[in-house]
């Protein structure tokens, strides 16, 4: 299906009302997984012609998402990756956890940006970080596109390194993401641990049903609601 390619119109629209010099496009994949880290890739690209392409890593094909993801980190001014673990996930909730996984991102940059493009609606970024967000920016800004393909094709990676440890679960090929495959060895094995506990595929589970973890955090679970935690310009 043909699509739009990514431009660079919010970057510059963030650079003229505000001055900032350096912005970084950030996007996550893992959200959605069962088993494995959440990570989030934060990425700079200044103005320049993207590589033929490039849009959001879910539209684009493996192998096709790998090769760009090597040239990817080539062309970028800057990227670095940030993560946070299972444990982290059922600690804190997956908000935290994001802006855990965010802000290691960020703060491994050679630079620090002066503004953010956040992929989605929900800035769980928040204060000092000056953030848009952008509904499917992933698809329509550069920066975030390429931090959109460079986390995905590294979080496949290490999910597929973990296929030797646990063969039976699949993860070269789900990546930790629900499969009937995924969903067969857990009902037999029950979860690696390398699984994020505190989620609710464990309740259809009886007999694994025992290891669920509850978040007790009253701090995690208001940040679960969806909240922004700061303001966006």
């Amino acid at each position: 299906m043909p699509y739009e390619p990514p431009t660079h119109t919010v970057e510059r629209s963030i650079r003229a009302t505000t001055g900032a010099k350096i912005v970084a496009g950030v996007d996550e994949v893992g959200r959605g997984a069962w088993a494995g880290p959440v990570t989030v890739c934060a990425a700079v690209t200044g103005l320049r012609r993207p590589p033929p392409g490039l849009t959001d890593s879910k539209l684009i094909s493996p192998k096709r998402r790998t090769e760009l993801a090597v040239r990817l980190e080539q062309w970028v001014t800057s990227h670095a990756l940030g993560h946070a673990s299972p444990e982290e996930i059922d600690e804190l909730g997956m908000t935290a956890a994001l802006r855990l996984a965010a802000v290691r991102a960020l703060d491994a940059l050679p630079v620090r940006p002066d503004a953010i493009i956040l992929d989605g609606k929900h800035n769980y970024l928040g204060l000092p970080w000056q953030v848009r967000t952008v509904i499917k920016g992933d698809q329509s800004c550069v920066a975030v596109a390429a931090a959109s393909v460079i986390a995905k094709v590294r979080r496949d990676a290490m999910m597929a390194e973990l296929q030797g440890e646990f063969v039976d679960f699949g993860f070269a090929a789900n990546a930790g993401y629900p499969s009937p495959v995924h969903k067969a060895a857990l009902e037999e094995w029950g979860p690696t641990p390398y699984h994020r506990l505190s989620w609710s595929y464990l309740d259809a589970l009886p007999q694994w049903r025992h290891l669920k973890k509850v978040r007790v955090s009253a701090e995690a679970a208001a940040l679960e609601s969806g909240g922004q935690l700061g303001f966006e310009f």
